[in-house]
């Protein structure tokens, strides 16, 4: 089964040229799991997504996937 890309962290970090080791030490997590959530291996709850979102300065929606 294809692993689907359900959000777009890894994007929106490029884009703002933020390292996912600063957005680890930002929302106080295991650059694992930002690892892990930039390639989809997992997904961050809708809490944590809120947190990035709230870092960035962005809308949640701007982190997910669309869904068309």
């Amino acid at each position: 089964m294809k692993k689907r890309k359900l959000n777009r962290i890894k994007a929106v970090l490029a884009e703002q040229d933020v390292t996912a080791v600063e957005l680890a030490k930002a929302l106080n997590k295991s650059n694992v799991s930002i690892s892990r959530w930039c390639t989809n291996e997992s997904q961050p709850s809708l809490e944590s997504l809120f947190e990035i979102a709230d870092y960035l300065k962005i809308s949640v929606k701007e982190l997910l996937v669309e869904n068309r």
